[in-house]
């Protein structure tokens, strides 16, 4: 197997090692995994377990990353690793964000060039970084999204935002479209529910929404009694419309019993309110996910 020396991290005493490719900038003893589980103290060196080593991979309509106004109609070849450096206690997909690689685990190792290739060959418009959070696999997308814009292939990133602005930097400029989760719009959510920030999110859509201009949509997973007060979303859509404009696409998803949190599912009513309250206020792309809606 490939062993790929990670970016981003340098070296303390006693053989620690300090990542700085997220906020969260683990200490890593010798042998060590950091948070995500994917980034590990070898001999020394930090090492990214997860350079060439996808565990999903698959063709999806570009409408499911959700993108609803990115190469509409079009297929991403999408693919994920382990790892995630959150840990939201109603993860909706806690099998690949909290799993990590094995001892042992000897997977066939897929290149960048093969990434682009299968993309190219099944007619994809885009690659997706996707289904756990690209951040962890930060080495791997970046080397893939260099490869995918020579072969004029879009990019598109689906992630939490977590990220440190170096990194950011870096990766951002070379992605096409981006789905970023705003998963509740306070600091004691982020820092409760989901081990986490606010502040870094708000930045990574910033950047790449305003400063960098690219298509940005952002996904709100709406929590009954968490994150849906009408203090913070208010204050989210308040966010949104000074930052980056009401014609900014919001996707207000329902919640569903998963990972560690099991309160009721949103009612889709709820979602309709919420809509109804952005339409209210001049917000002209408003989508709902997870329930039926007949006008999307």
């Amino acid at each position: 197997m490939q062993r790929k020396e990670a970016m981003f991290y340098r070296r303390e005493e006693a053989g620690m090692l300090r990542c700085t490719l997220c906020p969260r900038n683990c200490r890593i003893a010798p042998g060590e995994c950091g948070y995500c589980g994917v980034r590990r103290n070898s001999d020394g060196r930090l090492e990214a377990l997860t350079w060439c080593r996808p565990v999903a991979v698959q063709i999806d309509p570009i409408e499911k990353k959700p993108l609803a106004y990115f190469l509409p109609g079009s297929r991403t070849f999408s693919l994920g690793t382990f790892g995630c450096n959150l840990g939201c206690v109603f993860c909706q997909n806690d099998e690949l964000s909290r799993g990590s690689y094995p001892p042992g685990f000897h997977e066939r190792e897929v290149a960048p060039e093969e990434i682009v290739e299968a993309a190219l060959r099944h007619g994809c418009r885009s690659v997706a970084f996707t289904y756990n959070e690209p951040t962890v696999f930060f080495e791997y997308a970046l080397e893939i999204a260099r490869l995918a814009k020579q072969a004029n292939l879009a990019t598109v990133l689906v992630s939490n935002g977590w990220i440190n602005p170096e990194p950011m930097r870096e990766l951002y400029p070379l992605i096409d479209a981006a789905n970023i989760d705003m998963k509740g719009f306070s600091e004691n959510f982020y820092r409760e529910l989901c081990g986490g920030s606010l502040a870094p999110v708000l930045r990574s859509m910033e950047y790449f929404g305003r400063e960098l201009g690219r298509h940005l949509e952002i996904t709100n997973l709406v929590i009954p009694g968490r994150n849906d007060s009408p203090e913070m979303i208010g204050a989210f859509l308040d966010w949104v419309e000074e930052t980056l404009g009401r014609e900014q696409p919001i996707h207000f998803t329902a919640f569903h019993p998963a990972c560690r949190l099991f309160d009721p599912p949103t009612p889709p009513a709820r979602l309709r309110e919420i809509r109804d309250l952005a339409r209210g206020r001049g917000f002209t792309r408003i989508r709902l996910g997870n329930i039926p809606d007949t006008e999307a």
